[in-house]
């Protein structure tokens, strides 16, 4: 009888738990079990791990009268995915006395091949973040995932390329060589995944209001809202918008760049630009909000740290905009299951796209609206109350007049886009220098701390009596005029900032 336990972990969107993994073997007939709640790829782990064992030059444990029980501990937790296929086999080897290691403050993970080699895994940044954080000083992961881990520092990580290479390596036989981090060689992963802005603003002609409105909201995280009728422009703007965003920041990058990985979209590259998604309205509830089986993100969780631009915004699912008030209240959403419940981060900034009817033309000069009364009712009605006052900027965009497009016929050779990113850093570290975070997420208590001179304030409750605003319009605006005022560089809310605000407020067609 031997007995062995190696270390392991279990990856969560962005996070992970350790898992120990204990190997018990004893004489008898073959037998080779694993419990401790795993998902059928756990279960036909024992057929790879048998087959990687005999390529790596050992005895299969098929070939041996053996009683072979391995444990996931802690068993009431669900085990998911084939990541424990390498602590698995060593942990084997060494209970069968085949291998000598020290298990302690060394953490292993990654899926096997059937000729030994490891397989690109996922969740690979969290579970090295875990290993950092939980006092391991060695990791050992699948070579293709190196660097996704080596953003990680602090910790030594030796990537693997093969069961037999890291036997070797644990027997002092052949060393391999720990991964040297080179931060400039991580590379931002692009297409299907994350959209980089193609559009620069100096491309859009006209619509001034409307790239000031996404200014603004770039500059305090804002959420916004676009309404007018077709062909305006409206998705132009939107997809121009992430290119005036910062760059993410250290701990930005891990969430956003574990939320990917857990999910398989990560191919051995780093996020550092916020991500860009944009769902289309025909996606299903679950797609956007998360959900099924496995409770698994949707677009809501993916946005994290980025934009979420949903276009014609009435042709989504009631649910689905709806279940937005959530995470544009709280930057998180819950998804509760008979046996489940589950928060996932959502701390985004929402762009909507909307026309005034479905035909798009109600109350407009280019087209005859051809909807009826009460289909218009109804379109409008499906963006409640308690929706509309979670989006700060409202903003109609209108045709261009003959006039504008004239003027404007060459496009400037200057980036507006990298104009308006240096304004919207400089404004951000003034917020973060002043409150520790951005406009868009102060609170009540916070926002009453702001100093308002007799004009100013006057003006302010004018504002609110005259428009009968309820008191999150109210402190909307008042956030609103503070993020102008930063922009502005001034250090008080001046009257002028003020009306600039409550002229982003909804207007009901």
């Amino acid at each position: 009888m031997s007995f062995f336990k190696i270390y392991s972990a279990q990856a969560e969107l962005i996070s992970a738990h350790l898992v120990e993994v204990e190997i018990d073997i004893s004489n008898g007939l073959y037998a080779f079990n694993i419990v401790g709640l795993g998902d059928k790829a756990i279960g036909e782990a024992k057929d790879r791990i048998s087959s990687a064992i005999k390529y790596s030059g050992f005895k299969s444990p098929k070939q041996k009268n053996q009683k072979v029980v391995i444990s996931l501990a802690p068993a009431n937790k669900r085990k998911t995915g084939p990541n424990f296929d390498l602590p698995m086999a060593l942990g084997y080897l060494a209970g069968s006395k085949e291998l000598f290691f020290d298990s302690k403050e060394k953490l292993f993970v990654g899926e096997l091949s059937l000729n030994g080699e490891t397989r690109t895994s996922t969740g690979i940044m969290q579970i090295t973040t875990f290993a950092k954080q939980n006092g391991f000083k060695e990791i050992y992961v699948p070579y293709e995932n190196i660097r996704e881990a080596g953003f990680v520092e602090d910790i030594k990580i030796y990537p693997v390329k093969n069961l037999d290479e890291l036997v070797l390596h644990l027997k002092k036989e052949k060393i391999i060589k720990a991964y040297e981090r080179r931060l400039e060689g991580h590379t931002v992963l692009k297409s299907k995944i994350q959209k980089t802005a193609a559009i620069d603003f100096s491309e859009i002609i006209g619509q001034e209001i409307a790239k000031r409105g996404l200014l603004i909201a770039a500059s305090g995280k804002h959420n916004i809202a676009f309404y007018g009728p077709p062909g305006t422009g409206k998705s132009m703007l939107a997809r121009a918008f992430p290119g005036i965003l910062p760059n993410l920041n250290n701990k930005e990058i891990i969430e956003t760049t574990s939320i990917y990985s857990i999910l398989g979209f990560l191919k051995n590259n780093l996020i550092n630009e916020p991500p860009f998604r944009s769902p289309h309205h025909t996606s299903s509830y679950s797609a956007i909000v998360g959900g099924g089986i496995n409770i698994n993100p949707g677009e809501i969780t993916l946005a994290h740290n980025g934009v979420l631009f949903l276009d014609e915004l009435p042709e989504f699912d009631k649910r689905v905009i709806n279940s937005l008030r959530q995470p544009l209240e709280e930057k998180q959403i819950s998804i509760s299951r008979t046996k489940e419940s589950t928060n996932y981060p959502a701390n985004f900034i929402l762009i909507a796209a909307m026309n005034p009817c479905p035909c798009g033309y109600y109350q407009t000069k280019i087209k005859k609206c051809t909807c009826s009364p009460n289909n218009i009712e109804n379109y409008q009605r499906k963006i409640s109350g308690p929706i509309i006052d979670r989006i700060d900027l409202w903003i109609e965009i209108n045709n261009l007049k003959q006039d504008v497009i004239l003027k404007t016929k060459n496009i400037e050779s200057e980036s507006l886009s990298l104009k308006y990113k240096e304004q919207v850093t400089k404004c951000r570290e003034i917020q973060y220098h002043r409150n520790g975070k951005l406009n868009g997420e102060l609170e009540g208590k916070e926002l009453r701390a702001f100093v308002l001179d007799k004009e100013s304030e006057q003006t302010l409750f004018q504002i609110f009596e005259k428009y009968k605003l309820s008191m999150r319009s109210f402190y909307k605006i008042l956030k609103l005029a503070r993020t102008i005022a930063d922009l502005e560089g001034c250090l008080e809310i001046k009257k002028p900032h003020l009306l600039e605000a409550a002229q982003f407020r909804y207007k009901k067609y």
